[in-house]
């Protein structure tokens, strides 16, 4: 399945430094820095589809779709329960 799509195009973040979304912490300056990055996606019009990007791809690390790595896994897993 291919993640390149038109989608892309039309993100808050495309033309946001790439190092926002990375933070090295979610702690002290850290969570500054995931603030500011939530904020871009809050205003993001493809926000809904950046997430489902980031669970279908596994991607662990960075903010996608407003969300962070520790918030995605708890998706994924509550998903994966409601499924079973």
């Amino acid at each position: 399945m291919s993640y390149q799509g038109d989608w892309q195009e039309q993100a808050a973040c495309r033309d946001e430094d790439p190092e926002l979304f990375f933070p090295v912490s979610q702690m002290g300056p850290g969570a500054r820095q995931v603030a500011q990055a939530k904020a871009v996606c809050a205003r993001c019009p493809v926000r809904a589809e950046c997430l489902q990007y980031a669970l279908d791809a596994g991607l662990d690390h960075g903010i996608f779709g407003g969300t962070t790595d520790t918030e995605r896994r708890k998706l994924f897993r509550r998903t994966r329960a409601e499924a079973a």
